[in-house]
């Protein structure tokens, strides 16, 4: 390990951290070759807050809290943005000749000596939080653009226009459209919203599932911007009119990203959705995507069975694909062929046959499923049974000695039992194929750093519902706070909540005989299964969300 670093691990010691974490810290960074910060902070050890506080006491510098602090428009624009970039360092203020320069690694002298270089100006360091400087670069990033000399191009035609800015990489729209979709995916975005309205274009980013506005983009700007992303998604530019949908790909420092583009008309202009696929964001490791034991053994001996159908329901954005992505990751074997058919296709993975669909080409999950089953296929996944004819094959390819997994739109897992029957299949045919249904939502998983307990009162407890003959009244539960490490949210990140419905010679029975779901779902409650509202209060007790968040979620 970089011995520069080690007044900081002794400063950390003095302001109260714990010495033992401190160590093990520095031992991790020093065995994997990982930055001391990036262990000390992603492994829970400090807060940023502390980190800043023991790297400005460390070298002997003074810090400045950033949260509600506005820098000098001046003192921004004389460094560079390259410099900016490369080093993490704002100018704050000036002070006669003096400028006040926001650092977050004090130990950094190449910093300063490039700042000093390009200013000219005398360097006073002052130590910032990180993540502070994070959010004013990428403002800087996204006002570095200067969409305001689009919009200035009067009588312009603004698809033309866009088409010539695409021919230079540092076009003012070029460089607008890679910040955003870089920001978008640094920023745990699950999607990109481009919304037209009477004045302008609202940018906002879906993080953890919920929507936050970023940007407004003037509304001469729109369709530069528009036909920009179009180009970029390999669809018709000229087409207004209809909906379209493309996909990108894209390189965000030194990784490989791919979206999925939605564009909708809309009275005010077109909406685009940019829809984030990022491997690289994503644990495909079933173990680590929130099932309790109870749960990750009944869905496990689903399919480890090999053949029969197994269903992940749920509405769309519940993680449904990354589920199914990770069950085959435990399937996927050198002796097993697995086929996909999708659309689109999500995530490539290493040794799996994946078919895109092409509707266009009469390449749809009816046609193609045929197909596949006459290609010695072990394992089937279907992206989404969406009609009778789907289904009708992917319960055939079950009952032919096939392990068949797919999703299928339903509230909870016994409506998929119900759900598949009114697409018009045998109620025999479905009881006998139908081996596991799991139904999942996403909630946002509270904070660690912020959180703070509580003892819930005895109305509370009984207002959510709470299951007592399952789960005992709780003595402590949690609730989230908001500080700059989860951006004043009070969540950080997002948790599975599951319901996991194994299909039983009783629960057969009753699809035989077309129960309802009601009487399903009694009987499975009997036998077992946990509801999501259940599921998502025993990970409310475990202080890995809220109450509130649970309630949000599950009915």
């Amino acid at each position: 390990m970089d011995q520069t670093f080690r007044p900081l691990l002794d400063a950390l010691k003095q302001i109260g951290v714990d010495a033992d974490a401190v160590d093990r810290a520095a031992a991790e960074a020093q065995r994997s070759g990982r930055s001391i910060r990036a262990v000390l902070i992603n492994d829970q050890v400090v807060t940023e807050e502390q980190l800043t506080q023991a790297a400005a006491a460390a070298f002997g510098f003074n810090t400045l809290d950033l949260v509600g602090f506005t820098p000098d428009p001046t003192a921004l624009k004389r460094i560079p943005l390259p410099v900016v970039l490369r080093h993490r360092v704002l100018g704050l203020a000036i002070n006669g000749d003096e400028l006040v320069v926001g650092v977050t690694d004090p130990a950094d002298v190449v910093a300063l000596d490039d700042v000093r270089a390009a200013t000219g100006m005398t360097i006073r360091p002052v130590v910032v939080a990180r993540g502070e400087v994070r959010r004013i670069i990428e403002r800087l990033q996204r006002e570095g653009a200067d969409l305001a000399d689009l919009a200035d191009e009067s009588g312009a035609d603004q698809a033309g226009m866009s088409a010539q800015a695409t021919s230079a990489d540092d076009a003012p729209i070029v460089r607008y459209v890679n910040s955003l979709i870089e920001q978008a995916v640094m920023n745990r975005a699950s999607d990109l919203h481009l919304e037209p309205t009477e004045d302008d274009m609202r940018v906002r980013y879906r993080i953890d599932g919920v929507l936050h506005e970023v940007d407004l983009v003037p509304r001469g700007v729109m369709a530069a911007l528009i036909s920009r992303i179009k180009i970029m998604s390999g669809v018709d530019i000229t087409e207004k009119r209809i909906p379209q949908n493309g996909r990108i790909t894209a390189m965000i420092r030194d990784r490989t990203v791919d979206l999925r583009t939605a564009t909708l008309p809309t009275v005010w202009g077109e909406k685009i959705v940019l829809r984030v696929l990022d491997t690289g964001g994503i644990d495909l490791d079933l173990a680590k995507l929130g099932f309790t034991e109870h749960n990750l053994q009944r869905f496990s001996a689903s399919f480890s069975k090999p053949h029969g159908m197994v269903l992940v329901t749920g509405p769309t954005g519940s993680g449904k694909s990354t589920t199914l992505y990770a069950t085959l990751g435990k399937i996927s074997r050198p002796e097993v062929n697995v086929i996909t058919v999708e659309d689109p296709v999500e995530y490539r993975l290493r040794g799996i046959n994946q078919v895109q669909v092409n509707a266009k080409a009469g390449l749809t999950f009816a046609a193609v499923l045929p197909a596949i089953l006459r290609t010695d296929p072990d394992v089937v996944l279907i992206g989404e049974i969406r009609d009778g004819n789907t289904a009708q094959i992917a319960v055939e390819a079950a009952l032919t000695g096939h392990l068949l997994l797919s999703t299928l739109h339903t509230n909870d897992a016994p409506g998929a039992v119900t759900r598949l029957t009114e697409m018009g299949i045998e109620p025999f045919l479905v009881g006998s194929s139908l081996d596991c249904v799991l139904a999942q939502r996403l909630a946002r998983r509270i904070c660690d750093w912020c959180k703070e307990p509580y003892h819930p009162t005895e109305e509370e407890i009984l207002g959510a519902n709470w299951p007592l003959q399952d789960l005992p009244f709780p003595d402590v539960l949690y609730k989230p706070v908001g500080c700059r490490n989860c951006a004043n949210t009070g969540y950080k990140g997002r948790i599975a909540v599951h319901e996991v419905m194994p299909v039983s010679p009783e629960i057969e029975t009753l699809t035989i005989k077309r129960a309802s779901a009601g009487e399903i779902r009694e009987v499975a409650l009997a036998q077992g299964m946990y509801d999501l509202r259940t599921d998502g209060l025993v990970k409310a007790v475990g202080g890995l969300t809220s109450l509130r968040e649970v309630s949000r979620i599950a009915v």
